[in-house]
């Protein structure tokens, strides 16, 4: 196999590498909640995708180290929330090591089969997991939706480069 001309790689993939690359790629934002027995527990996601219409699945990525992941890891159900450009601070706050994520000023309710369900989000999903994927370091949950609401207004909530934004017109 005969190299490039001006292309340079790194001789192997690293975890540095595989960050600086992703820095690069603008990712939707969203919170994954689920109920435990110490109650609710969340974090925050740039990894949602949507897996399958028949039946309707989606798949998101967990670190075995999240604080989240006792929960999630027990969790028949979850929720899905897509975040607003307006909820740049609730995304950090669920992506804070430590934070008491449910505390105020986060607001939220008890939603179907007992899921925690976040306020004034763009749009929210109850989904039954369906699997937990061993992927490295981290667990790819499979995940059944189940019932949920799109119709929040405003406009998706971004991370890039390491920060939040929004869509640019």
């Amino acid at each position: 196999m005969s190299a490039t001309p001006g292309l340079t790689a790194s001789p192997l993939a690293t975890a540095d590498l595989l960050r600086s690359v992703f820095r690069r790629h603008a990712a939707g934002v969203a919170v994954i909640t689920a109920r435990g027995d110490t109650g609710p527990a969340g974090f925050t996601a740039t990894s949602l995708t949507s897996v399958s219409t028949e039946p309707p699945l989606l798949s998101f990525g967990i670190g075995t180290g999240s604080s989240s992941w006792p929960t999630v890891s027990e969790a028949e159900y979850v929720g899905v929330h897509v975040l607003g450009e307006h909820q740049e601070e609730l995304a950090a706050t669920f992506a804070r090591s430590g934070a008491d994520r449910f505390a105020a000023p986060t607001a939220w309710r008890e939603g179907p089969e007992g899921v925690p369900v976040l306020d004034d989000v763009l749009a929210w999903l109850v989904c039954r997991v369906v699997a937990r994927v061993p992927a490295g370091d981290h667990r790819v949950v499979l995940a059944e939706v189940l019932l949920g609401d799109p119709a929040g207004a405003g406009h998706p909530l971004l991370y890039h480069q390491g920060r939040y934004s929004g869509l640019r017109d």
